[in-house]
């Protein structure tokens, strides 16, 4: 399982993937450091709406994984070495595991990073503000990932399609259709930030913070047994 994870990690740690990541997730950091420094600075709510969940939660952290988790299982689908791991003495749960934490191992630190200045620039050093950024993007990526890398195995189109949900379902739908909001990764990103720093997003209804945990692990775990199924399942060439 680990030379799986190492693999991984090495497969997807190209030069341009990182370079995109690093652009996608500065731009949170830059647009909080040009909003402070603006005269007529947005609300507080506008900026929660606009950076945190629009842009944030719902766009750059989606992408970031996307770009990470729909190679995962995908890439070894195109160059027909699925089939050697498949073939291996492994459980399908031993590969599927490695793949996943691969993926969140990479978009992680970006993400966490991507959160924590956003946050430390837009509220002035505030600790308890940042801590509760970091969290809710540390789900959100977590969560994410799990639906990404079963996506990149069930789909040979699988950007597209993540790009579409990302664009339709985490961006429209949720944004303007009260009960997809509650059904959305980014909604549960948001209640875990919420939770952890009531400031945040308090004009809007969340779930309790235990349990958007506890919702965003069943996601997380469901969508890992579906990979797991997934492979046993399906005829490798």
């Amino acid at each position: 399982m680990g030379t799986v994870y190492l693999l991984t990690l090495r497969q997807l740690t190209g030069r341009w993937r990182l370079a995109i990541m690093t652009v996608l997730a500065a731009m949170p950091i830059g647009i909080a450091a040009l909003i402070v420094n603006q005269r007529n600075a947005p609300s507080v709510a506008e900026f929660e709406e606009a950076v945190l969940s629009a842009m944030l939660a719902g766009s750059i952290a989606p992408l970031v994984v996307l770009a990470i988790s729909a190679a995962a299982l995908g890439n070894e689908m195109e160059d027909r070495t699925l089939a050697n791991l498949v073939l291996a003495p492994l459980s399908r749960w031993r590969i599927a595991l490695p793949k996943l934490l691969a993926v969140i191992t990479i978009a992680a630190p970006f993400m966490a990073a991507s959160a924590g200045l956003t946050a430390w620039v837009a509220f002035l050093g505030d600790p308890r503000a940042a801590v509760a950024l970091v969290a809710s993007a540390l789900v959100g990526v977590a969560v994410y990932a799990s639906v990404f890398v079963w996506l990149g195995l069930v789909s040979a189109q699988a950007v597209g399609v993540g790009l579409l949900y990302i664009v339709l379902w985490e961006g429209l739908f949720s944004q303007f259709v009260a009960g997809v909001r509650l059904l959305s990764i980014r909604s549960w990103a948001i209640a875990v930030m919420h939770g952890i720093d009531p400031r945040r997003f308090a004009d809007l209804d969340h779930l309790p913070l235990a349990a958007a945990l506890a919702v965003s692990a069943a996601v997380f775990g469901g969508f890992l047994l579906l990979t797991v199924r997934k492979l046993r399942r399906m005829d490798v060439p």
